[in-house]
C-alpha cells in the first residue's frame, strides 16, 4: 500500500445541510469481522463492510496468513477461515498503511501462533508507539523486536503454545484489550484482561457470536474479561452497522450550520460508543433516535440531527473511552459553542494517528479560536454561534479525523479553511466529500 499523494482542499460555508445519509460500516467491527471470520472453520459472509484503506489492510493481512477473503459482486465479503491455530507464515511483511487497529490486533493473533510476521506502515503509523501491546504479548511468550521507541517496523515471533495471563490494563484501551484476548484464543487455559473502565466491547460481543467461551464480570478492581483458549470458532453471517465515529462529523455539522436537518441512518448505538451523542446533548444538540433496532448483535438507530445553539460544558472524563475517536469533532462543536468547554481525561489522543490534542489546538487557533492545552485535553472558548474566522491553512498531520473535523469547521467559517492534505480521509470514509456535497445541495 503506497502513500497517497497530498491532496489540498479548501472548504467554505455552503448553507444548510439537509437530507439523509448512510455512513460507512463501523471500522472497529469491520476489522474484527475479517479477523474472526479468518479464524473460523468454514465460510462467513460479511455485509456492510467498511471498504476504506485501513480495513482493506486487515483483509490483505488475513489473506497473507492463509484465509480466503473475497468481495462478491453483490458487495458482500466471503471469508473461508483457517481455524484457530491455523494461521500460515506470511511470505512478505504485512503492510498496515495507517491502521493502528489492524496492527495491534493482528500482533495479538500472531503472538500465539508458531509463525513470524513483520509489520510495516506509513509515516504516521510508524511514529506511533506499540509498547502497550508489546508488553502483555511478550508476557504470553511472543518474541517482539521493534524499532526504537517500540515503533514499526517490528517483528513478532509467535509462541505456540502461548502462556495464558491475567493482565490489568494500565490505561483503558480497547485495542490492547482485544490484542490480549486474540492471543488468548490460541493459548491453552484461560486468559483474563482487567480494564479499569469499560471500553468498546465489539470484540467480546463478536467473539461470543463466533462461538468463543468468553465471560465478563464486574469487580471492585474493574471489568474482568476471560477467554478460554484453543476453541473452534464457527462461521457467521455478519451485518456491519454504520460507524458512530463517521456519523459524528454529520452530527456536529448539522448542529453548527444554521437551518440544517440531517438524518443519519443505521448508526451503531453500542453504549461503549455513544459518548459523543451524550456530550452533544449536554451541550444542547437536537439529536433524536428513530427506528431503534438490533443489527448483527449491536443496537442500531437512525439519528435525526437539527441545528441548535450549543453551550459550553465540562466534558465528563468518564466519557473518554466511549468517544476517544470523536474528540477532534467534539473540539469543533466546542469552538462554535457559547462559553468555555473543558474536555480532559483523553490521554490516548496523544498516540493516535497524530497527536490529536496538539494538532487540533494548532488548527483551531489558526481559524481564530482561543484554546488552552493540557496533557490530557483542551479548554476551548467558543464563538457563541458566530462564524469562525477561517481564512487559514491548517495541517491534517496525515490524520483522517483531523482532516474531516476541519472540513466541518470550514462549513461554519466566515472565510474558507484550506486543509493541506485530505487524502488520509480514504482510510476510513472514502465518500466523505461526495456525501458533503450531496447534503449541501
Amino acid at each position: 500500500m503506497s502513500a497517497s499523494p497530498a491532496r489540498p482542499l479548501s472548504i467554505s460555508a455552503r448553507g444548510p445541510l439537509t437530507g439523509k445519509v448512510k455512513v460507512p460500516g463501523d471500522k472497529s467491527i469491520s476489522h474484527r469481522a475479517l479477523m474472526f471470520a479468518g479464524l473460523a472453520v468454514g465460510e462467513s459472509r460479511i455485509e456492510g463492510l467498511l471498504e476504506g484503506e485501513d480495513v482493506l489492510a486487515t483483509a490483505a493481512a488475513m489473506r497473507a496468513m492463509g484465509a480466503n477473503v473475497e468481495r462478491g459482486a453483490d458487495g458482500a465479503w466471503c471469508v473461508h477461515g483457517v481455524g484457530v491455530g491455523g494461521l500460515l507464515q506470511p511470505a512478505q511483511a504485512l503492510e498496515m498503511g495507517n491502521s493502528g487497529t489492524s496492527t495491534r490486533l493482528l500482533m495479538g493473533l500472531v503472538a500465539s501462533h508458531g509463525i513470524t510476521a513483520t509489520f510495516t506502515g506509513d509515516a504516521s503509523l510508524s511514529g506511533r508507539p506499540m509498547g502497550r501491546v508489546i508488553e502483555p504479548l511478550s508476557r504470553m511468550g511472543a518474541d517482539i523486536t521493534a524499532s526504537p521507541g517500540g515503533r514499526l517496523p517490528l517483528m513478532v515471533r509467535g509462541m505456540n503454545p502461548a502462556v495464558p495471563i491475567e493482565y490489568a490494563l494500565p490505561v483503558a484501551s480497547a485495542q490492547v484489550k482485544s490484542a490480549v484476548l486474540l492471543a488468548g484464543l490460541n493459548a491453552p487455559g484461560i486468559t483474563r484482561v482487567i480494564e479499569p473502565v469499560p471500553t468498546r466491547d465489539h470484540s467480546e460481543r463478536m467473539l461470543r457470536g463466533f462461538g468463543a467461551e468468553l465471560t465478563v464480570e464486574d469487580s471492585p478492581g474493574g471489568r474482568i474479561i476471560s477467554i478460554t483458549g484453543e476453541v473452534e470458532l464457527k462461521p457467521r453471517h455478519i451485518v456491519v452497522p454504520g460507524d458512530p465515529s463517521s456519523a459524528g462529523f454529520w452530527m456536529v455539522a448539522a448542529s453548527i450550520v444554521p437551518g440544517s436537518d440531517v438524518t443519519i441512518e443505521n448508526v451503531c448505538m453500542n453504549p461503549t460508543r455513544t459518548g459523543l451523542v451524550t456530550a452533544l446533548r449536554m451541550m444542547g444538540a437536537d439529536i433524536a433516535e428513530l427506528n431503534a433496532r438490533e443489527v448483527g448483535g449491536e443496537p442500531v438507530a437512525d439519528l435525526r440531527v437539527r441545528h441548535a445553539p450549543l453551550s459550553a460544558i465540562e466534558v465528563p472524563p468518564e466519557l473518554a473511552p466511549s468517544m476517544i475517536d470523536e474528540y477532534p469533532i467534539l473540539f469543533v462543536a466546542a469552538a462554535c459553542a457559547q462559553g468555555r468547554t473543558m474536555a480532559r481525561g483523553a490521554h490516548e489522543l496523544r498516540v493516535k494517528e497524530s497527536d490529536r490534542i496538539a494538532a487540533m489546538k494548532a488548527a483551531l487557533e489558526a481559524v481564530g479560536i482561543e484554546l488552552e492545552e493540557f496533557e490530557d485535553g483542551l479548554s476551548i472558548t467558543g464563538s457563541g454561534g458566530a462564524p469562525l474566522a477561517g481564512g487559514a491553512q491548517v495541517a491534517s498531520k496525515l490524520d483522517h479525523r483531523i482532516a474531516m473535523s476541519m472540513a466541518v469547521a470550514g462549513l461554519a467559517s466566515a472565510q474558507p479553511i484550506k486543509i493541506d492534505d485530505v487524502s488520509p480521509v480514504a482510510t476510513s470514509y472514502p465518500d466523505f466529500f461526495q456525501t458533503l456535497d450531496a447534503l449541501a445541495e
